[in-house]
């Protein structure tokens, strides 16, 4: 095995709201933010996109929003997904289930998906990877789906949502219930999707940390991440803002994490620097 070390750095929710927007520009100008994850379908977009033309070594990639956002279609072509102000749902579980268990919704399900890869690609920026909020891109249904258009949508980078357990144990405490289920969930969901990624030749990571913490990517859990990172590629992803989630922010900028990446010669990388399969 290779024993060099590469991170990608990313941020989610670019394109949410103005003050995640500067978080996002400024920790890639000011620290070691290397991608950004948009939503195409928010109050934020616009700016966002804009920031990000401004700033073309940032990759942007596209957030797949199904819930806690905005439809790209109109409500009346996906009345199975969204309210009448173009609104989904805000309860995973149900969603979830639905998605797996509703045929009648699939078809809407793979218009949305279609649409906001639409939006992006109409954005002219280039596709740095593909992930979705709150991970619902390695739901069962909406992965296939991804999965068989591949090639149309244009996937060759995507997020695979495996956060070592063991190891996130020996970095962090508290919230053992949570950690414990999301790992349970997603791991299982990543072990099934890997070889399905492989068979198309869509480039991952091979761990993605971040997924366990929940809002909690401060400066002490990096910092007691570094030096623990596998050998080979891995993303670590946080929600900067300048406003909610500072803390996550001030991580990312913080001179005694640069200084950690260097001293063990972590090598800062892109999705797009990824090799293919």
């Amino acid at each position: 095995m290779n024993s060099s070390r590469r991170l990608i750095v990313n941020a989610d929710d670019f394109g949410r709201t103005t003050a995640i927007n500067h978080a996002v520009i400024r920790a890639h100008r000011q620290g070691i933010l290397t991608t950004a994850s948009l939503m195409v379908n928010e109050a934020g977009t616009e700016e966002a996109v804009a920031l990000a033309r401004e700033n073309p070594r940032l990759g942007v990639g596209l957030h797949l929003t199904f819930l806690f956002g905005h439809s790209a279609l109109p409500p009346a072509q996906i009345p199975g997904l969204v309210d009448s102000a173009g609104a989904f749902g805000t309860h995973p579980p149900a969603a979830g289930f639905r998605f797996f268990f509703h045929r009648s919704l699939r078809p809407q399900l793979r218009a949305e998906i279609h649409a906001q890869f639409q939006r992006f690609h109409a954005t002219g920026l280039p596709l740095d990877h593909v992930n979705g909020h709150l991970h619902l891109h390695l739901h069962p249904t909406i992965f296939r789906m991804l999965m068989e258009d591949a090639q149309l949508l244009g996937i060759e980078r995507f997020r695979l949502s495996f956060d070592p357990f063991l190891l996130n144990l020996q970095l962090a405490s508290g919230a053992l219930a949570y950690r414990a289920v999301h790992a349970l969930i997603f791991n299982r969901l990543a072990a099934r999707a890997r070889p399905m990624l492989r068979q198309r030749g869509v480039a991952h990571t091979s761990t993605v940390f971040g997924l366990l913490q929940n809002a909690r990517v401060d400066e002490d859990f990096i910092s007691r991440l570094l030096p623990r990172l596998p050998p080979g590629d891995s993303e670590l992803y946080s929600h900067p803002s300048l406003d909610d989630s500072q803390h996550e922010f001030e991580a990312l900028v913080s001179p005694r994490v640069r200084a950690q990446l260097e001293q063990l010669a972590i090598q800062l990388i892109r999705y797009q620097d990824l090799e293919k399969p």
